[in-house]
């Protein structure tokens, strides 16, 4: 490493951080990877700040060297959107996890970025107020708020983009801002909150998050709901929200993934495509939301319901939801996962959902379906045998038909997992010359370009974002 970026910010950092900078190759290799299928990336530095004044003192050595620097939170990140894919220091922020000040009466929180979502309403629990985003993994909120995170709870509550209420933010000079106040309305110049919200450490380190929070409900309901088709769930979950209830959850798992998720849960649901559905709200209220959408998923065809009203039956169902990752991993051993993530209008979800699941079919692949339905977002995990290239090459060439036919129908690449490295093609091809004005907004924010590059879009000129 003599005489390269990387030593030159070791030196400069080695007094300040101590042993919380490393350029130990056992170290590095703990950031190499994450929930990804992609290739591992080997960082030259690995730093674990605990303060905002650490994070500046980083960002200013690696913009004076030029080494890139990107910052890391659980690595649950599904799209190489913290991969150091260009070497650099990776800045691990899960020493930043505290919650800095509870405003309860405001209905909102201000916390470190490395926090843990598990963690934060685990802490919250006696004030009566919870964070409702929940994308599965226990991801840290500054990973969350830089993906634009959402999950199973958006259909009620809403995404990262609106429960960010103010954030801390360095730049790449070294700068911290902070983008707004916590007042719930403000018309005060450019939304700042919203461009680093989904700019996955493009444009700066998030260090601070406010957060807007919501009072826990008094009663919760769950149920699981099989139908005799794919196209019968769909329609039942398009009944529900054209119908405006307000449920909390709608999920859609196909009868692929309900088998793995009885095989990996030691669950004995019916092998059937599937929806789970939760309530929130007053007692009375969530019985009679719970009554109209019985009625609406038995009109659609739906062969019973089974009830979880308990705490301990909602978690193991939640939970078995949750880890469909794993469950739909192991329903082939030894595979990998392509991870899909395209969004439609809710009017266009059973056409694409119908569509892509023949076209998996007949492309021989093995590939469960999961979906936040409510929202028209839906994932396949494509499973592939990482030893055969003609396997792989098929399972992306579904891939890019999938994202495409969903462009087609006015939908997105990504509805929460981020560009990152994997999709940046498809970024042109949905919003074509609006890349172009985001790139003007990196360049004038990161002129050197150190701050996460290669993700989301290359710059113009051959260069990487």
């Amino acid at each position: 490493m003599t005489g390269t970026p990387a030593e030159a910010v070791l030196n400069q950092l080695g007094p300040i951080l101590g042993d919380a900078i490393s350029a130990s190759r056992g170290v590095r290799e703990q950031y190499s990877r994450s929930e990804s299928y992609r290739i591992p990336a080997l960082p030259d530095l690995v730093a674990r700040p605990s303060t905002t004044a650490e994070v500046q003192a980083i960002v200013r050595a690696c913009a004076s060297s030029g080494l890139p620097v990107v910052a890391f939170g659980a690595g649950t990140s599904l799209e190489g959107n913290a991969a150091t894919i260009m070497g650099g220091l990776c800045v691990d922020l899960s020493r930043m996890d505290q919650i800095l000040a509870i405003n309860a009466a405001d209905m909102d929180v201000r916390v470190q970025p490395g926090i843990r979502r598990k963690t934060l309403n685990a802490q919250l629990r006696d004030t009566g107020l919870f964070f409702p985003i929940d994308p599965g993994a226990d991801a840290s909120i500054g990973g969350m708020t830089s993906t634009r995170g959402s999950g199973t709870m958006a259909v009620r509550y809403g995404t990262m983009r609106d429960n960010v209420l103010s954030l801390e933010v360095v730049l790449s000079d070294g700068r911290a801002i902070r983008t707004s106040s916590r007042a719930r309305k403000s018309a005060a110049g450019y939304d700042l909150t919203r461009l680093f919200v989904g700019a996955e450490g493009t444009l700066g380190i998030i260090t601070e998050v406010t957060l807007r929070l919501h009072p826990q409900p008094e009663a919760i309901a769950a149920a699981v709901c099989p139908f005799p088709s794919l196209a019968a769930a769909v329609e039942a979950a398009v009944f529900v929200m054209q119908a405006a209830i307000p449920v909390a959850r709608i999920e859609l798992l196909d009868d692929v993934m309900m088998r793995g998720v009885n095989r990996h849960s030691g669950l004995s649901y019916p092998e059937a495509p599937t929806l789970f559905i939760e309530f929130h709200g007053t007692p009375a209220g969530v019985a009679e939301q719970a009554e109209v959408v019985e009625g609406l998923a038995r009109e659609a065809g739906a062969e019973g319901l089974r009830w979880a009203t308990e705490p301990e039956a909602r978690s193991r169902l939640w939970h078995a939801r949750d880890n469909t990752l794993y469950a739909g991993r192991a329903l082939r051993p030894g595979c990998e996962a392509i991870i899909t993530d395209i969004c439609v209008p809710i009017s266009a979800l059973a056409e694409c959902l119908e569509a892509t699941k023949r076209d998996a079919d007949e492309s021989g692949l093995l590939a469960p379906i999961v979906g936040h339905v409510g929202d028209g977002n839906f994932h396949m995990l494509i499973l592939v045998d990482p030893a055969d290239a003609e396997e792989i090459e098929r399972g992306r060439a579904f891939h890019a038909r999938m994202v495409r036919r969903a462009i087609s129908l006015d939908g997105t690449c990504t509805g929460e997992h981020g560009i990152g490295t994997g999709k940046m093609v498809y970024l042109e091809e949905e919003l074509g010359d609006a890349v172009d004005v985001m790139r003007l907004v990196k360049q004038a924010l990161d002129p050197r370009g150190v701050m996460n590059p290669g993700k989301i879009f290359t710059l113009a000129g051959g260069g990487a974002a």
